[in-house]
């Protein structure tokens, strides 16, 4: 079967099409993506490839949500209605339980806090909605000193600094995003899918690795109460496939803002986009020193909980640390376990977004960005 590409490229980034058709032509047959770039605030790449996919289709974009938790918390710390260094209790009193009273938001927002999880586990009710999931985290004791080690905080990040907004501001994470970033720009990433908009989402598709892969993934270490069974509520009864989680439905109106989002490839470079870059007459969300800011490295080494380097700035992966060493070292953005990625370059004006329908080996960005990424960098600074 030959893959067809759909969509459009400015002049000058030729070469990131003939990249996503050499990568394409290699897929499966049922491979579905999107990729979409802005530099500087105009869209140059418009790609989309598969049997009913079009440019405004939808998908589960996993941890990719956090980079629009955290552009709101960004904004907020902006607006000075939100200081890094104060104390977390400061905004939520009942945090300060079994010793995290002395957290600040810096340390929360970069993976310190050690509440990776709960012991017991979250039921799928509890995972759909960020605020039963703060309620039962503000009484767990870390799972490491709060502010002497970091790891991921997976599906808990966003339930933490969203009930901070919401004590700051009286208003939720999804309702700051919403009125601040999503409807003025009128962005396909959603932190709530509206039920309208269903018929555009495309169900996240399991993973189907070649034996050399599925032989990698049984001989990682698991355990049924370790960091990253927890982080990833693997330790509870019969979890489920991991790929189900945006495709429930209460998932995707709720848009729990740790990896409950919806997006097409357009809305996660367009939120980037507009927070760097002047975009159809709009200033950018972000000034220069909010973003030398969050992009600044905060946490960086061993992951306690992925058990390998990573590296994390406000509540973003250093994208360039943390992924592709070809941008600048204030990239910031973040990725998600189906195989999306995006992410700003402030020093290229690059905004980058890919989507991708089934999830991909071995989760968190997929291997094809790498050279998708160089191809648009490259054409990028040479425009």
């Amino acid at each position: 079967m030959t893959h067809e590409i759909h969509g459009t490229v400015a002049d000058g980034f030729e070469a990131v099409r003939e990249e996503f058709a050499a990568f394409v032509a290699g897929e499966r047959p049922d491979y579905e993506g999107q990729l979409c770039a802005y530099v500087h605030g105009r869209k140059v790449v418009d790609l989309w490839a598969g049997d009913g996919v079009d440019g405004g289709s939808l998908y589960g974009v996993y941890s990719c949500t956090k980079g629009a938790a955290h552009l709101v918390t960004a904004l907020l710390v902006q607006d000075g209605t939100l200081e890094p260094d104060r104390k977390v209790t400061y905004y939520w009193p009942e945090f300060g339980a079994e010793g995290k009273g002395s957290l600040t938001l810096r340390d929360l927002l970069s993976h310190r806090a050690g509440v990776i999880g709960v012991d017991s586990g979250f039921t799928d009710q509890e995972l759909a909605d960020d605020r039963a999931m703060a309620e039962r985290l503000a009484d767990q004791k870390p799972f490491w000193r709060p502010g002497t080690a970091f790891g991921y905080h997976a599906l808990t990040l966003g339930a933490l600094s969203g009930e901070v907004v919401r004590r700051a501001t009286g208003r939720t994470l999804q309702e700051v995003y919403e009125e601040r970033i999503r409807a003025p720009h009128g962005l396909d990433f959603h932190l709530g899918l509206p039920e309208a908009l269903e018929p555009r989402y495309r169900s996240v598709q399991a993973m189907i690795p070649t034996p050399t892969q599925q032989a990698q993934l049984d001989e990682a270490p698991r355990g049924p109460h370790t960091l990253t069974s927890i982080a990833f509520n693997t330790q509870v009864p019969d979890p489920g496939p991991f790929e189900e989680y945006p495709n429930s439905r209460a998932v995707r109106a709720k848009g729990p803002a740790s990896a409950g989002g919806v997006a097409a490839a357009r809305g996660l470079a367009g939120m980037y986009a507009a927070a760097i870059s002047d975009v159809d007459g709009r200033g950018p969300l972000l000034k220069p020193d909010t973003v030398a800011e969050i992009s600044q490295i905060h946490s960086t080494g061993y992951d306690l909980v992925a058990r390998a380097h990573r590296s994390f700035g406000l509540g973003f992966h250093a994208t360039a640390e943390a992924w592709h060493p070809v941008l600048g070292a204030r990239a910031f953005g973040h990725s998600g376990a189906g195989g999306a990625q995006a992410f700003a370059d402030p020093h290229s004006g690059l905004a980058y977004g890919y989507t991708r329908r089934r999830m991909a080996f071995p989760g968190g960005a997929a291997p094809e960005n790498q050279r998708l990424v160089k191809a648009v960098h490259t054409a990028a600074l040479a425009t």
